[in-house]
């Protein structure tokens, strides 16, 4: 009975624990990979499109005449010459958008800084010109009167987009230290607001051909004055990538 009680008691017994897995046996664990939000495509910079209007066409706002870039027809006479209803020495004329922004620009003279801007020319006929350049060249002789008046078919107050601005009352005249005035200052730092550009600035003469002109202004269109104002580029030949026009070649 002895052994069989033995027996029964062996078969009885707990079956012993059973052994764990070694670290090296379990599963490596599943680690979520984080969901990557896609950057966003960076916008391209705009640019400006430079050849948005012609620079040849004389009814271009952007036409650049120079002395090696006449007006073509060299006779050129602007469709849609308006007066220009400001104070004036010569009574003045320039095609609509352009006379548009000249009282604009008078205005704001006045409205912001007190000052009182005129006209000493604006649109100026071929024959016009013919006269204007003979009488300075009569005056000063040739090579003087090229740095000052433009050959008839190169002028830009051909195009009816240019203009003379002067003070009232009259200091410094269509001369260089006109620049110095208030209404010199005012002009070259808020013409570009009206589409305007100071067309022959300084130290830019053997590029435009031209001294120093601070009351010479150039009707470009808002869009291109702002531009050249932000590049800081000076001269529309070097914004086109014109050669320059020294002389008349």
């Amino acid at each position: 009975m002895a052994g069989v009680l033995l027996v029964g008691l062996a078969a009885c017994a707990p079956a012993s624990d059973p052994v764990p897995p070694s670290v090296d046996e379990l599963p490596a664990p599943v680690i979520p990979t984080p969901q990557e939000t896609p950057s966003p495509a960076p916008s391209p910079t705009p640019t400006f499109d430079r050849s948005a209007l012609s620079i040849d066409d004389p009814a271009s706002l952007w036409v650049v005449s120079n002395k090696r870039r006449p007006l073509q027809p060299s006779d050129y006479v602007p469709p849609d010459l308006v007066p220009v209803p400001v104070g004036f020495t010569n009574a003045p004329s320039l095609r609509q958008e352009a006379a548009d922004a000249a009282v604009a620009v008078v205005q704001a003279a006045r409205d912001e800084a007190g000052l009182e801007l005129i006209s000493l020319s604006a649109y100026r006929s071929y024959g016009t010109q013919v006269s204007v350049y003979n009488g300075v060249v009569a005056a000063q002789g040739q090579e003087a009167a090229d740095l000052v008046s433009a050959r008839p078919g190169h002028s830009e107050h051909q195009t009816g987009l240019a203009i003379d601005f002067g003070s009232q009352p009259q200091v410094c005249s269509l001369q260089p230290c006109f620049g110095e005035t208030p209404h010199g200052v005012w002009l070259a730092a808020n013409a570009h607001r009206f589409g305007f550009v100071l067309r022959y600035p300084s130290g830019a003469t053997p590029v435009t051909g031209f001294s120093y002109e601070p009351w010479h202004f150039r009707y470009v269109g808002l869009d291109l004055a702002a531009e050249l104002r932000a590049s800081g580029v000076a001269t529309l030949e070097e914004f086109f990538g014109l050669p320059a026009a020294p002389d008349y070649g």
